[in-house]
């Protein structure tokens, strides 16, 4: 018999790894990994492992870990240029090697996420929340040239960032 701690790793590797929207999703993909559960065990696992729901650059919503950054995702990340084209990025400022960048409610997580895989190196990092964005930019890269280095790929950003 698998212990919980496996089930509760198993369902981990899955949230990261697939895009999945309901407990009947969840609790097929447990079934395919040897673990029968029922629903209440599915709901009392996800209320543990602190599970949400996030948007996603197609605007439906699917299961999410509370730190992504734990766990590297199979689907290909969307390019920034197709994540600035859904009506979720609001607005972007700087402050040093700061910056910020406003979404609507719920967009945050899944932009933040697509910036980080994009490979821009003149960020090292995200940390999003609901509706907002913080950038830590590399000492000594200005601005003009985050901003040139996404509007390559995000026109959108250019114009927010002037």
């Amino acid at each position: 018999m698998k212990s919980k701690n496996d089930r509760l790793e198993t369902l981990r590797m899955i949230i990261s790894s697939r895009e999945l929207g309901n407990q009947e999703e969840l609790l097929a993909a447990l079934r395919d990994e040897g673990f029968v559960v029922t629903q209440a065990t599915l709901s009392r696992d996800l209320k543990q492992l602190k599970v949400a729901k996030a948007a996603t650059m197609r605007g439906s919503y699917v299961y999410v870990l509370p730190s992504v950054a734990m766990y590297k995702r199979v689907s290909t990340p969307s390019q920034v240029k197709e994540m600035m084209q859904v009506p979720g990025f609001l607005s972007i400022h700087f402050s040093g090697n700061m910056c910020v960048i406003k979404t609507r409610p719920g967009y945050a997580s899944s932009i933040a996420y697509n910036i980080d895989a994009s490979g821009i190196p003149h960020i090292l990092g995200t940390i999003a929340g609901d509706d907002t964005i913080f950038i830590v930019i590399k000492e000594g890269i200005q601005q003009r040239d985050v901003v040139s280095a996404l509007s390559a790929v995000v026109p959108e950003m250019a114009r927010a960032g002037e």
